[in-house]
């Protein structure tokens, strides 16, 4: 049993980190397998020693976003148990304000380590992979990221696009052009928008062509630049689309791609594009990729169980992917 004590100085900010009755506390204890106390000032953390290291992180990272006027909650004490324990991607001070993405409606913090990495990466990279399972934040921080660019005029334009495969429906079926039967399914990432952006403003940059949403297929013959430009659900190209979305990059643009290995929906026997995309680029510079796990599942707690039931499941019916 390890046991430690600190101080933090400010008492307005220890309220707003235990919350009411201790409740960020208590919630800090079941996540994370500890018991903590607070008298006054004064915390103490008692459990096995990697277990109290992470609660002192976890305390430490709460305490700085209060500093930082941001409201605590149920989901900022998760986001900071999440964040530490996670080893060698642990959130530091010095770089905790270089992954805040402010857009008009709010300000966007990473809520575990690989998010954090994640916007690193897609700040640093002018082509990021993003490779995970459903709600683990990846679309979602790439809109964040390209609207924050927008906002402080590094980027003319925002295009955001997915391929037309879908589990179980036939395009063929569904009324109207390519575009109007896609449309639906792109409905995450207008979501996202509206979230980070007043309603009139999206619906005049989507009017005057600032922000473009648009199935993959539209982007053939094109050169893309002063854009951030995302793929969502790449795991459904095929090796020629990725290879013609991939060479549409203009000058002063970045993209991303974010899919998940484990949903391809393409026919049997057809190679993903994006396995296909990380196999032949390995290596090539201004390239990153970035894995989630279920551990990175920010939407209900039964999701992420969810998720890790079918990922143990791949991993014994096909291997690791």
């Amino acid at each position: 049993m390890a046991e430690t004590s600190f101080e933090l100085y400010n008492n307005i900010l220890v309220q707003q980190l235990v919350g009411p009755g201790d409740a960020h506390l208590r919630l800090l204890e079941k996540l994370l397998g500890v018991e903590i106390s607070c008298f006054g000032n004064q915390i103490k953390i008692q459990g096995s020693a990697d277990a109290v290291e992470q609660a002192h992180t976890a305390i430490d990272l709460l305490y700085r976003k209060a500093e930082k006027n941001i409201e605590i909650g149920e989901e900022e004490v998760k986001a900071a148990a999440r964040m530490s324990g996670a080893g060698e991607q642990k959130i530091t001070e010095q770089n905790l304000e270089d992954i805040v993405l402010k857009t008009k409606k709010r300000h966007i913090y990473p809520r575990s380590a690989t998010q954090a990495a994640y916007i690193q990466e897609m700040m640093k990279n002018e082509l990021v992979f993003g490779l995970g399972p459903a709600g683990t934040g990846k679309t979602y921080l790439a809109v964040a990221l390209a609207v924050s660019m927008m906002l402080e005029g590094k980027i003319d334009k925002i295009i955001l696009s997915r391929p037309a495969v879908e589990a179980g429906e036939n395009l063929g079926f569904l009324p109207g052009d390519l575009k109007e039967k896609v449309d639906p399914y792109l409905r995450p990432l207008y979501d996202a928008l509206y979230e980070m952006l007043p309603a009139e403003q999206v619906d005049k940059k989507l009017a005057i062509g600032e922000i473009e949403i648009a199935p993959l297929a539209f982007m053939r013959g094109r050169t893309l630049s002063n854009s951030f430009v995302i793929l969502d659900e790449a795991q459904n190209t095929t090796p020629m689309q990725m290879k013609m979305f991939l060479t549409r990059l203009g000058e002063n643009s970045r993209m991303v791609v974010n899919g998940d290995l484990s949903q391809v929906d393409l026919p049997k026997g057809t190679i993903s594009g994006l396995r296909d995309a990380l196999e032949t680029l390995k290596g090539v510079s201004n390239i990153s990729s970035v894995r989630f796990s279920a551990a990175d599942v920010v939407r209900h707690g039964l999701v992420a169980k969810i998720v890790k039931a079918y990922e143990e499941k791949s991993k014994k019916t096909y291997g690791d992917e």
